[in-house]
């Protein structure tokens, strides 16, 4: 019988708990999200909580600390690091909701939020207050285990046109529903992290009370820390490319087991005993750890400036973003180099090299940490205009 591992250290029971994660990968893939046990032994180690606030009863835990734990549960399964990235990331939301709200929604410890931030739904004011909210959102990673649903809405009249609230000026809010006034439609059949369960999901005439709301960007936060002055897409990029090194992480350590003993055809030496075989191990482990210290490094920065109360510049919030999608595109190259290395072994669906490159390649499609990042990122440095309102 596995044990709930203690709260106190996170990433120690990250790490206690990858042989037991790792050994029900192919069920997770199966089944297309992570078996409901599974996610009952994670949440007692405050995994998918991390940035929920002290005063909510949460652990708070510091960026880089936890970025480790999301990158350690992508080694042991990529579709259960995304889905503890993508739960982390919307936990941040407990320290901009009212009082009230972060109290029901975060204070119990069994609590996991997730959702789409883009404003895919159409939130229609109420003369009593609050929302009533239509819309159908992608990418819910996660959903079918949350306690709360989140989706990005845009206010509109009662014409159904964008129009912010007469009252506060209330315009994009990222708005909690009811778990059971969501439905989620199985859309979700993809070649890599097909664990995450990112299907659709949907609310018709869905009723969102006074405040159960945070716009993203623009509400002050309820329990200021360091957290909330960093850029919310910034931590976000980074929980993505924690989950995406972890897999390369895991990519190089199944590339070494197997040459271990594979003999390639023909050949009378072991996989290991091949230069180009021994020379890519290497470039993948430097390429690897040199992408995960520009991010430790960059993140470090960020930190020590949040510690003392001051807001992400729009340099900073480059760099962040500038590293999390390196260190993504990187980790995703470095699959893609074991996989090759592995040979004919690689292709099987047993092997675990080719559940690696299929998982890294889908992370490197998120928005946070696509290509086209590092557009923005260059045209901000060459100093023309630039918008950097997702970063």
């Amino acid at each position: 019988m596995v044990t709930h591992p203690p709260v106190s250290d996170p990433l120690d029971a990250a790490v206690r708990l990858t042989p037991t994660i790792s050994a029900r990968s192919t069920e997770i893939e199966e089944q297309g999200r992570l078996p409901q046990d599974l996610v009952d032994l994670i949440r007692p180690t405050g995994a998918f909580r991390q940035w929920v606030p002290t005063e909510l009863d949460g652990p708070a835990i510091p960026a880089w600390e936890s970025l480790q734990v999301i990158e350690q549960y992508g080694y042991a399964d990529g579709a259960v690091g995304w889905c503890v990235a993508i739960a982390t990331t919307s936990s941040l939301m407990a320290a901009f909701l009212p009082p009230e709200w972060g109290k029901v929604i975060y204070a119990d410890p069994d609590s996991i939020t997730g959702g789409f931030a883009m404003p895919k739904g159409r939130a229609r004011p109420l003369p009593e207050g609050g929302l009533e909210v239509t819309g159908r959102w992608q990418w819910g990673s996660g959903t079918s285990h949350c306690t709360w649903i989140g989706g990005g809405c845009l206010v509109v009249d009662t014409d159904g046109k964008p129009a912010s609230r007469p009252t506060d000026g209330l315009r994009m809010p990222f708005v909690f529903f009811d778990s059971d006034d969501v439905e989620i439609i199985p859309t979700w059949d993809v070649s890599g992290l097909s664990g995450t369960g990112s299907n659709d999901y949907a609310v018709d005439g869905a009723h969102v009370p006074e405040g159960r709301w945070v716009e993203i960007g623009t509400t002050e936060a309820t329990y200021p820390n360091p957290l909330t002055q960093f850029s919310f897409y910034g931590l976000l990029a980074l929980a993505v490319a924690a989950t995406t090194v972890g897999i390369a992480r895991r990519s190089i350590d199944e590339l070494v087991s197997l040459a271990h003993d594979k003999r390639p055809q023909g050949s009378s030496r072991s996989l290991r005993e091949r230069a180009v075989v021994q020379h890519d191990v290497a470039t993948a482990e430097a390429r690897l750890q040199a992408a995960w210290a520009l991010m430790e490094s960059t993140v470090d920065r960020s930190w020590r400036r949040a510690e003392a109360g001051g807001a992400a510049s729009g340099d900073e919030r480059r760099q962040l973003r500038m590293a999390a999608t390196h260190a993504t595109q990187t980790a995703a190259g470095v699959a893609e180099t074991m996989y090759k290395t592995g040979g004919g072994a690689a292709v099987y669906r047993s092997s675990p090299l080719q559940r690696c490159l299929r998982d890294s390649l889908v992370a490197t499609q998120h928005a946070m940490v696509a290509p086209r990042t590092m557009e923005v990122a260059g045209r901000h440095r060459l100093g023309l205009e630039t918008d950097l309102g997702l970063f």
